[in-house]
């Protein structure tokens, strides 16, 4: 197995940010092939999702379903005040799996890889790992 990290910025509070270009980067200059790629999320206010990639409104759509769903409100008891943070990013989960072939990801015509953000703006990482 082998390990590989992408750092990011988020810009807003909520917020999926499309990372399927920077994992096609990762995937060419690690020159990896065939295989799997887990993609992990250590951050208890974010998430990894995927969905389609081709219209931006989807993601749009998305976020302010969620802010709908879950909204930073008060009446959490958790402290930070971001309990509706962390709620979204357990529906979203906290890593997927694409496979990789011929060194790219292997997603449908429609789909991308998105960061979800929940708490932001923030730097955040994503941990990598391909299994080939």
């Amino acid at each position: 197995m082998e390990t590989a990290e992408l750092t990011l910025r988020t810009r807003q509070r909520s917020e999926l940010q499309p990372i399927t270009p920077q994992l096609h980067d990762l995937i060419r200059l690690h020159g990896w092939q065939d295989g799997i790629l887990t993609v992990f999320v250590p951050h208890t206010t974010a998430g990894v999702t995927i969905n389609e990639n081709a219209d931006p409104d989807v993601a749009c759509d998305m976020t302010r379903f969620m802010e709908q769903l879950v909204p930073n409100a008060p009446g959490f008891r958790h402290a930070e005040g971001n309990s509706d943070a962390h709620i979204k990013a357990s529906l979203f989960g906290s890593s997927v799996q694409v496979i990789v072939r011929g060194g790219k990801l292997w997603l449908g015509t429609w789909q991308g890889v998105y960061f979800c953000e929940f708490d932001g703006p923030r730097s955040r990482t994503v941990q990598l790992a391909f299994q080939g």
